[in-house]
Order: structure tokens, then C-alpha cells, then sequence
């Protein structure tokens, strides 16, 4: 399909960086950066979720590599980051800030954000923060860091997913389930790999399970790759048991500094991991966003219908 096309639904082909680095950040953490497509193309920045998945190279295909300046990164403690999983100054204003200092390396006035999950959270709180340097947000699979939402990650899942909740508490003795989330975090800070790498896949692979409309093996497999496992599971149970260090309803109340931003939000109708709640609380807030709600498809960014949608919107940004 020709690149200049408005009408593609699918990722692009795999591409490689043209350019990429570890950016210190404040002497102890280094942050892994990459970029891909076009040099002097209109730039974007993808957000990773978790916090702590780490971005992969199937992340460059959400953006025509011929328009795009695709800027891809790790946040601290994730991925290709270092040191991997360290908790240590790793709070949300520390990764907007990051964001604004990666930014500035690279040169750039402003640029599109593209998130989801974790990523449409860290989004809003860079949008809120830094206004004036977003081109345009386009969001998926809203969370907003709400101790409802945390809850039902750690507790309400087993209402639709009992299968993989059951996997994911009966790791714990029983003793210590009526505190999933102090219980498993004790096991991922703890320093011996045979404690935190059983702890991280469990916690990971619940994730996956609970990702996708219809199962998938795929899915699960990528959660459980170590890496992947001990970041966003360690990071993950790090920020929740801070509220992801935001106000209960921060990111809602800071909605009215996002006026003027084009914005898209595309959410899927049976999204578990992230449910619909959020997503439509934020467009209320923030009734400018123009909301697509995926009849058939649950939270993975991978979703056919999600991801039709995800790069139909960055075509239609090409006009910015």
C-alpha cells in the first residue's frame, strides 16, 4: 500500500533505527532511546506500558517510517534501560521528566505522544505537565491510576478471567492472599533471582492471560520472557503500591489543561486489564478527544480492530 495512503488499518513493515543511545538521566539511571523513519519527519513519541514492559521493535510499525520521526525509548528500570528493574527515584514525575530531558537531547520543539495502558497514564501526565511540547495525543487502553482500577486488577479480574486469577493468587500461600499486592511485592524486591523470578512470571503471565479478547499463546509467551517479567512486574507492583504516585483523580481534575490538543482515544469494549470505566470518564472530562470504542477487542495494542484504529489515527495526523 503506497506510504502517502489515508486509508491504511494495518502496521507498517519492520524497520530498523537509524540512530540510537543511553541517555543518563541522574548518575544511577541510563535510559535506552532509538530512532526510525524519517529524520526530518514530523516526530512521535511512543510510551511504553507496564510501567515496566519496555518498548519493542514491533512498536516502530504503529507510524509511516516515510512521514514519521518514530522516537522510541525505555523508560527507567524497563527494557534496554539500566539498571533493569531498579526502583530507586523511579516515580511518574521522575518519567515525565525524562521525557522533557529526551526531548530536549533530541532537538525537538514539540512532537505527537502515542501511548497505551500505562502509556495513555504517562501521556496525560506529561500532556497536563508540559501542554505547550504535544503535538496531538493518541491514547489507548485508558488507566488512570485510580485505586478502583488497581483493585480490580489485583482482585475483580477473577470475575472474568477466575482461570488466570486462581494461577496468579495460588502462587501465594493462602496465609497471604488477602494482600496480593504486599505479598508478591515482597517476593520481586527481594535481590535473590529465585525468589523474584518466579514472582515476576506469575505476576506477568496474569497479565498476559487477561490481555486479549480471545487467548493467546503469543501473548502469554512475550509476558513471560524474563526481562520483560521482572521489569513490569517489579515496576508495576512498585507504583501501585504508591498509586503511581498521582492523586487519586490527578490526571481527570488536570483534563481542562489539555484544551486545544487533537486527541484521540481509542479503547476496546471488552478491555479487562484497563476496562471501559476509565476511558469513558476521561472523554467526559475532556469531551474535545474524539473516542473510539472497539466492539471486538480487549486491551493488547496488538488487537486487530485496536490497531487498525491506532494507525488510522496517526494517518489522519499527517495533516498537523
Amino acid at each position: 500500500m503506497a506510504a502517502d495512503s489515508t486509508s491504511r488499518s494495518d502496521l507498517y513493515p519492520p524497520i530498523e533505527p537509524y540512530a540510537a543511545g543511553m541517555l543518563d538521566l541522574d548518575g544511577r539511571h541510563t535510559m535506552y532511546w532509538e530512532q526510525s523513519g524519517n529524520p526530518k519527519g514530523a516526530p512521535v513519541v511512543f510510551l511504553h506500558g507496564g510501567p515496566g514492559a519496555g518498548s519493542t521493535p514491533a512498536h516502530r510499525r504503529f507510524f509511516d517510517p516515510h512521514h514519521y520521526r518514530i522516537i522510541i525509548f525505555d523508560q527507567r528500570g524497563a527494557g534496554r534501560s539500566r539498571p533493569h528493574g531498579d526502583l530507586a527515584d523511579n516515580t511518574t514525575p521522575h518519567l515525565v521528566e525524562d521525557i522533557e530531558r529526551l526531548r530536549r537531547h533530541l532537538g525537538i520543539d514539540s512532537w505527537l505522544v502515542f501511548g497505551g495502558s500505562w502509556g495513555s497514564t504517562l501521556a496525560l501526565a506529561y500532556a497536563e505537565t508540559h501542554a505547550a511540547r504535544c503535538r496531538a495525543l493518541v491514547l489507548r487502553g485508558i488507566f488512570l491510576c485510580r485505586k478502583v482500577e488497581i483493585d480490580w486488577f489485583l482482585y475483580g479480574l477473577r470475575h472474568v478471567f477466575p482461570e488466570a486469577w486462581r494461577a496468579f493468587s495460588g502462587f501465594l500461600p493462602e496465609s497471604e492472599r488477602g494482600d496480593i499486592l504486599e505479598a508478591y511485592f515482597r517476593r520481586l524486591s527481594h535481590p535473590d533471582p529465585a525468589i523474584h523470578m518466579p514472582a515476576a512470571r506469575a505476576w506477568s503471565t496474569y497479565e498476559g492471560a487477561c490481555s486479549t479478547l480471545l487467548p493467546s499463546p503469543e501473548t502469554v509467551s512475550a509476558f513471560a520472557e524474563d526481562r520483560m517479567a521482572l521489569g513490569l512486574a517489579r515496576i508495576e507492583a512498585h507504583y501501585f503500591r504508591h498509586n503511581s504516585f498521582l492523586d487519586d483523580d490527578q490526571l481527570l481534575k488536570g483534563a481542562r489543561r489539555l484544551a486545544g490538543i487533537p486527541a484521540t482515544i481509542v479503547q476496546g469494549r471488552y478491555d479487562m486489564v484497563c476496562p471501559i470505566m476509565s476511558a469513558d470518564d476521561l472523554v467526559r472530562a475532556w469531551p474535545e478527544a474524539t473516542y473510539l470504542v472497539v466492539s471486538d477487542a480487549g486491551h493488547s495494542a496488538m488487537e486487530p480492530g485496536i490497531r487498525a484504529a491506532l494507525v488510522a489515527a496517526m494517518e489522519r495526523y499527517k495533516t498537523l
